[in-house]
């Protein structure tokens, strides 16, 4: 099987977020970036697992600058086999698929790989985008993934329960937390990833068609306020009134 896995880099979750340029840009100073967790802990780690099982070969893509290197580096060392870095600074989940969609359509790959979202945006887009793009199936939120030859069995969670759908190959997924285990890099990993191939790659012309105006950080949180355990009138009505939670 050839797999694909995309990658992104994101924030570390102890960062300090803040914004430059009248709140128009995220301020990179003195964070510390990781690989986004739901790529590395559970879409790459799954890949690898089948790789194992089955053969083939594992091959991660990023979109982004030099400075994303270390990261594609790391999941070489977790196992990866190569490694595509689409050389520009994406503006947005569509320019992002679009150009993993070019890169994809050169590979023919079975199964294209993702965390179901990135720590820092949250939005779950570039999947389904992707999907649409290399015009295949797609499944979302895995938290179990197994293929036998051509044939994929795939469980999700759904409100009340669990979702399994059968599919075969080429086909995109989505990574929730369940569909492998974490794995640290040893030292025979990191030493290997070191001589494994990382190619540059030059991005396809598209048209930005989203442009950020501005970031807005969340407001404070409100100091905890405490309810007399005799006066349940008063918790119901700041529930009510405050929470708004009934």
């Amino acid at each position: 099987m050839k797999l694909l896995v995309c990658v992104s880099k994101a924030p570390d979750t102890t960062s300090k977020i803040s914004f430059t340029d009248n709140n128009t840009v995220f301020d990179e100073s003195g964070i510390q970036f990781i690989m986004n967790p739901y790529d590395e802990w559970y879409s790459l780690v799954r890949a690898i697992e089948l790789k194992e099982q089955a053969g083939g070969t594992v091959t991660l893509v990023n979109v982004g600058p030099a400075s994303n290197d270390v990261i594609i580096r790391k999941g070489l060392a977790i196992g990866a086999d190569d490694a595509a870095r689409i050389d520009m600074d994406p503006k947005s989940a569509l320019s992002t698929a679009q150009q993993i969609a070019a890169f994809a359509k050169e590979g023919s790959y079975d199964i294209v790989f993702l965390g179901k979202e990135t720590i820092d945006y949250n939005g779950a887009e570039v999947g389904s985008m992707l999907a649409e793009m290399l015009d295949m199936p797609y499944i979302s939120f895995a938290t179990k993934l197994d293929v036998a030859g051509n044939t994929a069995t795939v469980s999700r969670d759904i409100e009340g329960g669990s979702e399994i759908a059968e599919l075969e190959t080429p086909f995109v997924i989505s990574a929730a937390k369940g569909l492998a285990e974490q794995r640290i890099p040893n030292m025979r990993g990191i030493m290997m990833a070191k001589r494994k191939p990382l190619n540059v790659i030059a991005p396809v012309e598209v048209a930005e068609q989203i442009k950020t105006v501005q970031f807005e950080l969340p407001g404070e949180k409100s100091a905890v306020k405490m309810v007399d355990p005799e006066n349940m009138d008063e918790l119901v009505r700041l529930l009510h009134e405050e929470a708004k939670v009934i």
